[in-house]
């Protein structure tokens, strides 16, 4: 294995320390980031090899049970770089930021997420589960200066009142999700990913990331679904 036995250098452990200190970070960033530790701590730099320089670092952080994963921003389709826990996948490695009834909150809140016809949730449905609480009710004035907490920390994103989840929650809890949701979590056709804002064919029930529909049929003159060839229904956004 050439990365394992590829040497962590100051550079990886400069690139390490700021990913951690962010969490997530865009990929441009990133970039930006990997020739900046490699030019401060001269070690070799090709613009091409972040994701070798990437590997390196995760092969030294696997019995550390921690990854730099790399994923797609629902949004806009550009590519991101989060520091995972391995170890637990469960929305538990949040337990020590957030207070029980914060947790159930994020919980319900994910419910209506996962669960709706396009991966978002109305600010007032959140609102209303804060009273129905198993754990401890909380009010609503508190619980809208949790959800600003959750955007915060970067599991939510919010859209004039409407919340999904971040991209950073997308990539530490893809498979918690794919698991705990298996009827109803997908991924996306082309990309492989977990989808949350996604389009559905009508014909045979494949989903695809807005970003990677707009990607597909840019080149098509007649949309077809790329796994049965019926005409795509949606809009192409």
């Amino acid at each position: 294995n050439i990365a394992m036995a590829a040497q962590m250098t100051d550079a990886h452990r400069r690139f390490l320390q700021v990913v951690m200190s962010h969490g997530i970070m865009e990929g441009s960033e990133a970039r930006k980031l990997h020739r900046r530790c490699c030019e401060i701590h001269k070690v070799y730099y090709a613009h091409d090899k972040l994701d070798d320089f990437i590997s390196i670092i995760n092969s030294h952080l696997q019995p550390l049970f921690m990854q730099i994963r790399k994923g797609m921003s629902e949004v806009d389709g550009r590519a991101h770089y989060a520091l995972v826990n391995l170890a637990e996948t469960e929305v538990t490695k949040m337990a020590s930021d957030y207070t029980e009834n914060e947790l159930e909150l994020f919980r319900k809140t994910m419910d209506l997420i996962i669960l709706s016809e396009n991966g978002f949730a109305s600010s007032t449905d959140i609102l209303n589960l804060a009273d129905q609480l198993k754990t401890k009710k909380i009010k609503k004035k508190e619980a809208e200066q949790v959800l600003k907490v959750f955007v915060e920390d970067k599991w939510l994103s919010e859209r004039n009142g409407e919340y999904t989840l971040h991209t950073r929650c997308i990539i530490e809890m893809e498979q918690y999700i794919l698991s705990n949701y298996h009827d109803v979590a997908r991924k996306c056709n082309i990309c492989h990913s977990l989808a949350i804002q996604s389009q559905v064919c009508e014909s045979c029930g494949i989903v695809m990331h807005l970003p990677c529909v707009r990607k597909y049929f840019r080149a098509q003159t007649e949309p077809r679904c790329p796994q049965c060839n019926d005409f795509w229904s949606s809009d192409i956004p």
